[in-house]
């Protein structure tokens, strides 16, 4: 009797583990699909805003958010475009990696140009932009660089099975095809010619004659009228008057 208490509060105990486990999984994923829809909701929102700036702004303050919305499309579309892509190429994964040391570099001058954006002198914020402009043109150049290389190593992969496979296609077609390309079974031996006239032997008169009356037989006796079908019409009997 102790023992089946024992078990059946080992059973609960086990039961209340893997409902409290499974609490925590489903909590963390909801967690994380709302920072996930939180953060893309505010990348999206400063976005726009960067957009509007460089739109309606004019001078270093438009630049400055020209450099960062060209900063920021270039590192997401390099970013999406390699996380992509390594699920199908393990190569990928290198470039992955260098991608991340590229990314923390892009933030800090990200950060960078968000703090100019707020700098009140002006002679001061022209002076940084240049090398603001040049740090923007590498990281960009090099997102872009990784980027390029990734979608030509895919779409070459792409084509070579393309190519093999028409090639495939190809040589399953002409098997299908097997006496287009094979002899047939009589193209090899001689052609059949006519027969040869042979002389017949001396006969006498009466074989002669004999022979000559079996050539004058026809060889097939004269055909007769096919019989009429029913739906021809009878020949009438002439009238006798």
């Amino acid at each position: 009797m102790e023992a089946l208490i024992a078990i059946v509060v080992l059973l609960c105990v086990l039961l209340v583990a893997v409902g409290a486990y499974a609490v925590v999984k489903v909590v963390g994923a909801a967690k994380r699909g709302v920072d996930r829809t939180i953060t893309q909701a505010r990348r999206t929102v400063e976005d726009t805003t960067l957009k509007a700036k460089s739109y309606t702004q004019i001078g270093p303050a438009a630049e400055l958010a020209q450099l960062r919305l060209k900063l920021r499309t270039s590192m997401r579309a390099t970013q999406d475009a390699l996380q992509a892509g390594v699920g199908e190429d393990e190569s990928l994964k290198e470039s992955l990696a260098l991608f991340g040391r590229l990314s923390t570099h892009g933030h800090e001058l990200d950060h960078e140009l968000k703090r100019l954006e707020s700098e009140p002198d002006r002679s001061k914020l022209v002076a940084v932009l240049p090398e603001m402009r040049e740090r923007t043109d590498q990281i960009v150049n090099s997102a872009d660089s990784l980027r390029w290389a990734a979608r030509d190593r895919a779409h070459r992969f792409a084509h070579d099975d393309l190519d093999s496979l028409s090639l495939q296609i190809d040589m399953e077609a002409g098997a299908l095809r097997h006496w287009t390309t094979e002899p047939s079974p009589g193209a090899s031996s001689a052609t059949p010619q006519g027969p040869t006239a042979t002389p017949d032997p001396v006969r006498p008169a009466g074989q002669e004659r004999s022979a000559g009356q079996e050539r004058s037989r026809p060889s097939i006796a004269p055909s007769t009228p096919p019989p009429p079908y029913t739906w021809e019409k009878k020949p009438r009997p002439e009238s006798t008057t």
